[in-house]
């Protein structure tokens, strides 16, 4: 068969039926609904999104010095701030044949330095700073050392110009003194001056958690040029419990208070790492004596840089009524934008 006789092929599409009409248009029909839910739902969930955060407008300036200014202001407020334990309290000695006898006691203990931070302490007596001995130059003393620390320790007497066997440094001049064990340290008071006592045994971390104290030697022939009303210390340390005076950080710090007239002598005291200039507003101080020498001419300043060891005495004719910042000026260990904290406290002349 040619090609020519191929019977053509039917390229119409057949119509519909009306059958099969009706039965696509029933379907279609019942698929709306669905479509129009769906729909429905898309719109819903538009509707119910979660609105775009706006961004909270920034504080303006007024608000920013506002904020800052009442940190400031509940710090001065809090001033001084009540806190469990008291250091520098007086140790009475027990006589034993014309002997000044000392107990100190280094144990382990929680110190609160503020109000509400505990630090963990090494103490002198359950204390920080230890508590204060005070002799007169000629007595007779006699320190005994009781170690109930984790750790060995041992007393150095830091300005007293002791026989050598008492200087209380291990290994060069004596054994440690290992935990439950005892020592007694026995001499005649040599010179006077404001001086200290702290371990010199692992002393960076003991005497940093507070194992010092002021050892204050009265002399035979006071200077009549050096009498004051008010006689105060203030130990200075920036170790491990941060920066502190008599082993409080402001608003815990202690006030100095006087009458107006009096004179106050002040016993800066170095038991930190680094140079602390204390700087007393309203009045001048007259340097008398350093680490516990005369000064052949006494000098005045209003800034006085205490290096570690050190101690300096000064007076201050307490003749300008008020309340007057007294603080270390290097200002990162005194204040900062939440406020006054650290080596603060304040000269408080009362009229």
């Amino acid at each position: 068969m040619s090609i020519h006789d191929a019977p053509e092929l039917d390229v119409t599409a057949p119509a519909p039926s009306r059958r099969s009409f009706l039965f696509k248009g029933a379907a279609a029909a019942l698929s709306l609904p669905a479509v129009a839910t769906v729909l429905s739902s898309c719109d819903r969930t538009s509707a119910t999104a979660t609105p775009v955060a706006t961004k909270k407008p920034e504080p303006t300036a007024r608000e920013r010095a506002d904020s800052m200014d009442a940190m400031h202001e509940r710090g001065i407020k809090a001033f001084p701030a009540k806190t469990t334990g008291k250091g520098n309290v007086l140790l009475a000695p027990r006589m034993e044949n014309g002997v000044k006898v000392f107990e100190l006691t280094a144990e382990e203990i929680k110190w609160e330095t503020e109000p509400g931070k505990q630090v963990d302490a090494m103490a002198f007596n359950g204390m920080v700073p230890g508590p204060m001995i005070r002799v007169r130059e000629g007595d007779r003393v006699r320190v005994r050392l009781t170690n109930k620390m984790n750790q060995s320790t041992a007393v150095h007497f830091h300005g007293l110009e002791l026989p050598n066997a008492q200087d209380g440094v291990p290994f060069i001049t004596q054994p440690p003194v290992k935990p439950g064990d005892s020592f007694e340290y026995q001499f005649t008071v040599p010179n006077a001056g404001s001086h200290m006592y702290h371990s010199h045994h692992n002393s960076a971390e003991q005497v940093s958690k507070g194992l010092l104290g002021a050892f204050i030697v009265e002399p035979k022939d006071a200077n009549p040029a050096h009498r004051a009303d008010v006689d105060v210390l203030m130990i200075l340390n920036d170790g491990m419990h941060g920066y502190t005076l008599n082993g409080k950080s402001f608003p815990a710090t202690e006030p100095v208070v006087a009458k107006l007239g009096q004179t106050v002598r002040i016993r800066f005291m170095n038991e930190g790492m680094i140079i602390h200039p204390m700087h007393l507003h309203g009045m001048h101080m007259t340097v008398i004596a350093k680490d516990g020498w005369d000064q052949p001419a006494p000098w005045k300043c209003d800034t006085l840089n205490i290096a570690p060891g050190e101690r300096w005495d000064v007076l201050v004719k307490a003749n300008n009524p008020g309340t007057w910042a007294f603080h270390c000026h290097i200002l990162q260990h005194a204040e900062s934008m939440n406020g006054m904290f650290g080596m603060v406290t304040a000269l408080v002349v009362t009229a």
